[in-house]
């Protein structure tokens, strides 16, 4: 998800300490049972692209975005890939929830971006913990935690918080080792002292603070593969903590995370992406590599 993009309810820039968010908690029971999201631990390998072929999978698209193909044309599994088009923003859900896991996602850019952001950084993200209802976030997104997934900001945290018609606020929360960067954006430093976020961004360690909203963005510290190239990004969830690998370094974590538990999706925000391995498996699973 871009750098500057306007959350429905909460500051990007928001890092004072507060309280544990307890409002997700109170209100996941009540309103993921509109979506199905009862959560599981996971005990056996659960390959997401065998969900898409099954129909275990649903789509939220923007209408009001620049762009808004059918999601059947956005996602589409072809050769044992998934293909995402990246004509509409959105995102595709599984049905199900899940906990405890180790969520292992190889992807790569493919040629295209379009619209508004045809020369803005390649952009897309994997969204975890989601509840509650679809496109609560200005019509777009589900609330949730994501792992962003855009040139120069692989494996940025972001908040997604939503405000329901009713004036119901659905928050997620995390809690991140953060120092302030020369722009004082917050940024994940492993030993810094801890604060709460419950809306926007913790970016990764590393992220460069000359970040430029620009196709093909590369910065001093960046872990990426060349465009075409198979990068490999891992969330562990474990109990309520977070943590994000990106071509095998760890590039951000947190800790009482809530809620623990929720949907996995996958966005689409303007750039082609393929994937060709998205699943989930037991934590400490020995299918891992």
């Amino acid at each position: 998800m871009r750098n500057l993009f306007t959350f429905a309810l909460t500051a990007s820039h928001a890092y004072r300490p507060a309280p544990r968010a307890s409002l997700a908690g109170l209100f996941l029971l009540a309103v993921c049972g509109a979506v199905s999201c009862r959560a599981a631990p996971v005990t056996n390998r659960v390959n997401v692209l065998n969900l898409v072929r099954t129909g275990q999978v649903e789509y939220n698209l923007s209408a009001k975005a620049d762009m808004c193909d059918p999601a059947t044309n956005i996602f589409q599994l072809e050769d044992g890939q998934l293909h995402i088009s990246g004509r509409g923003y959105g995102y595709m859900a599984t049905k199900q929830a899940f906990s405890d896991y180790h969520l292992i996602v190889e992807f790569k850019w493919g040629e295209h971006t379009w619209g508004s952001r045809k020369d803005s950084a390649r952009d897309n993200g994997i969204l975890v913990h989601a509840f509650g209802p679809h496109g609560a976030c200005d019509g777009t997104w589900i609330t949730s935690i994501e792992a962003n997934i855009i040139e120069g900001g692989m494996g940025d945290i972001i908040v997604i918080s939503s405000k329901l018609p009713d004036g119901t606020v659905l928050a997620p929360s995390v809690t991140c080792e953060i120092e302030l960067d020369r722009d004082k954006e917050l940024r994940w430093k492993r030993g810094a002292p801890r604060q709460t976020v419950t809306g926007g961004r913790v970016n990764w360690a590393k992220r460069d603070e000359d970040w430029v909203d620009r196709i093909g963005f590369r910065g001093k510290g960046d872990l990426d593969k060349p465009v075409g190239e198979w990068n490999r990004l891992e969330i562990i969830a474990k109990g309520d903590t977070l943590r994000y690998l990106f071509n095998g370094e760890l590039v951000n974590e947190a800790f009482e995370v809530s809620p623990r538990e929720g949907r996995v999706c996958i966005q689409t925000e303007a750039a082609e992406m393929i994937a060709r391995r998205f699943e989930l498996l037991p934590l400490d699973s020995k299918l891992t590599p």
